[in-house]
């Protein structure tokens, strides 16, 4: 059971000291904490006892550890059966409190998998993020959108395999425009028989689990078979599947022959910052790499231990979520690596290894990964020296106490008035924190179609209404923003003023970016309540980051407008009517084509659907016919 000191008398060391003597000698996980009950440090240990007491003594400390012990108030213990559960549960307190002094893995964005879903006869082939809910087989990760969307792209040239949703499928009564172009084999309307569409799943399958060469060789006698029996139009179709498969290999660049399934992780630490970059070997294919850069917590790393803690770390939660490979590979070989193995081990069910190469392919695999580590880090370090010179050049021209760490942009999008949205954009010293983006589906219903003083007002206030209730509350997790920007000139300020006087925050700058006279890029107005309007000048640096800031709000107001939009196009009305779930809707578009060609049916032609009772059957013909 966890125990809490609040309200210590004691501080720092000597609290540590005296928590130290009801402390059992046993694994555990272990939180400090500061004022306002902020969790400073998470960590785990194979003896509580022995290593908190460390904390106590002062030796060894780096002036991060110092800082740390200074500021702690209290401390919270949790024991566990092994130090391997204490593992696990530090790496989920660490991700989900994220403490100021653990270092921390930011964009943890799930990534995109291939699965073919076999729920349906004929299996569909499809991108999926998140967990494996739905039957099938599963293929990842990918590092990308963009890397799975090309495999997937190929996989249709070669396999044939459908991509539309079932309701499409049993509704479809000729071939769609895939079939036209040669990426869909037409199960849906019998242009190929189940069982011969299932063999090209089934190769499908083959494929990604790395029998490439089988495959391709399979199709190579089928061309060749055609080809001597002078089916020269299918010869042609398999030569073009070929040609397909083979392109995913020369896109990809590396494909080791000796590492059938491994992540290979490199660190690159440089000026109290880290790259970790990270690329994916499945099935004998490479499937793309990503760059994280980790918060420190205060690390330097310029020590090789201290490059360690920071490799154990970054894995950790980088494994939190998602499937374990049977190797990984580093340059850095992570602290207690034993450790961490049987972890994974045991969370994977399989026996997993973390080896550092020393030689031969794997270690090639290391080098290639740690090149693109050092030249992301150097991209990285030359854009935040920018981005700093450009929040300075902020700085100055709205007459801020401090350079800003985190601006936000609001902009609207509607088309008069209908499917209004408003947007919020993040952005700080590391750019643009798409994390941090948020949507607002505007509900106000006393706000006039096309108000946009009225949808700004309702967006600023359930943006720093939240904002208040969470600083009442003393949640430790507060984000407040040190400017604010407003796609708008006066009017819109006064309207954002008004909303953030009723609330009583009277410590965050505000200020209007106006379009220039025929919206003309360069002439843009700046708003600060109480001063008149000015400019800046049209070959600015400053102005330039401005109008970034202000295009991506509006791209991004834009694109979620726009969805909101055709989500409503792609409404089926069946879906508003009680009693009409997934299979009876199935039923009735096969049954009628359409939800129009079930709007027109009558009582008894509804009632021939299977599932379809007397009175659903009289509640659907009454919908299509309430007015």
């Amino acid at each position: 059971m966890p125990t809490t000191i609040a309200n210590a008398p004691l501080r720092g060391a000597a609290l540590i000291k005296d928590e130290v003597t009801r402390l059992p000698d046993r694994p555990g996980v272990y939180r400090m904490i500061g004022e306002d009950a902020e969790v400073l440090y998470v960590g785990k240990a194979r003896s509580l006892k022995k290593r908190v007491i460390q904390y106590a003594q002062g030796r060894f400390h780096t002036q991060r550890i110092a800082n740390m012990v200074d500021l702690t108030r209290s401390m919270e213990f949790i024991t566990t059966r092994t130090e391997t559960d204490a593992l696990l549960l530090e790496i989920n307190l660490i991700k989900q409190l994220k403490p100021r002094f653990n270092v921390l893995l930011r964009d943890d964005k799930s990534f995109p998998e291939i699965v073919i879903r076999r729920e349906h006869a004929a299996a569909q082939l499809r991108k999926h993020r998140g967990a494996h809910s739905i039957k099938g087989d599963y293929f990842g990760p990918f590092a990308s959108a963009g890397a799975v969307n090309r495999t997937l792209n190929t996989l249709q040239k070669a396999f044939l395999l459908r991509s539309c949703s079932d309701s499409v499928y049993d509704s479809r009564t000729r071939p769609c425009m895939l079939h036209q172009i040669r990426r869909c084999a037409a199960p849906c309307t019998g242009l190929i028989s189940l069982p011969d569409y299932n063999a090209l799943v089934d190769e499908a399958g083959d494929f990604l689990r790395g029998k490439s060469r089988a495959v391709m060789g399979k199709i190579a006698g089928e061309m060749q078979a055609a080809s001597d029996a002078m089916e020269f139009e299918r010869a042609a179709r398999l030569r073009d599947r070929i040609r397909a498969l083979a392109s995913i290999a020369q896109e990809q660049q590396i494909n080791p022959e000796t590492v059938d399934e491994a992540d290979v992780f490199a660190l690159h630490a440089e000026g109290g910052q880290a790259c970790v970059q990270v690329f994916f070997f499945r099935a004998g294919q490479n499937w793309g790499n990503r760059a994280y850069f980790p918060k420190l917590g205060g690390m330097g790393v310029d020590k090789s231990d201290e490059d360690a803690l920071v490799m154990e770390a970054f894995l950790g939660q980088f494994y939190d979520d998602k499937p374990i490979p049977k190797l990984i590979l580093t340059n850095v070989e992570p602290a207690e690596r034993d450790l961490l193995a049987e972890a994974f081990t045991q969370k994977g069910g399989r026996k997993v290894e973390i080896n550092r190469p020393q030689r031969g392919e794997k270690r090639q695999l290391v080098e290639h990964a740690l090149i693109n580590a050092r030249e992301a880090l150097g991209r990285k370090m030359a854009e935040s020296s920018a981005q700093t010179k450009l929040l300075a050049g902020v700085c100055e021209a709205f007459g801020l106490d401090a350079p800003p760490e985190r601006i936000e942009v609001y902009d609207n999008s509607h088309i008069m008035g209908t499917n209004a949205v408003g947007g919020m954009i993040v952005a700080g010293p590391d750019g643009f924190q798409k994390s941090q983006y948020r949507k607002f589906n505007i509900k106000g219903v006393d706000i006039t179609p096309g108000d946009d003083f009225g949808m700004m007002k309702e967006v600023l206030r359930r943006r720093f209404g939240r904002l208040v209730k969470e600083e009442e509350e003393g949640a430790a997790d507060v984000v407040r923003p040190d400017l604010v920007l407003i796609d708008g000139g006066m009017g819109q300020i006064n309207a954002v003023m008004e909303v953030l006087a009723d609330l009583g925050v009277d410590d965050i700058a505000v200020v209007g970016v106006a379009k220039g006279p025929d919206r003309d890029a360069g002439l843009e107005r700046f708003f600060i309540p109480g001063k008149p309007y000015f400019m800046l000048e049209p070959k600015s640096p400053v102005l330039y980051y401005l109008q970034r800031l202000r295009d991506e709000a509006h791209r991004f107001a834009i694109g979620t407008h726009r969805a909101k939009r055709s989500n409503e196009m792609l409404k089926n009305p069946l879906d508003e009517i009680d009693g009409v779930g997934p299979g009876r809707k199935r039923a009735l578009l096969h049954a009628f084509g359409s939800a129009r060609g079930v709007s027109r049916a009558s009582v008894d032609d509804l009632l021939k659907v299977d599932g379809v009772s007397q009175p659903l059957a009289e509640r659907i013909y009454g919908f299509f016919r309430k007015g």
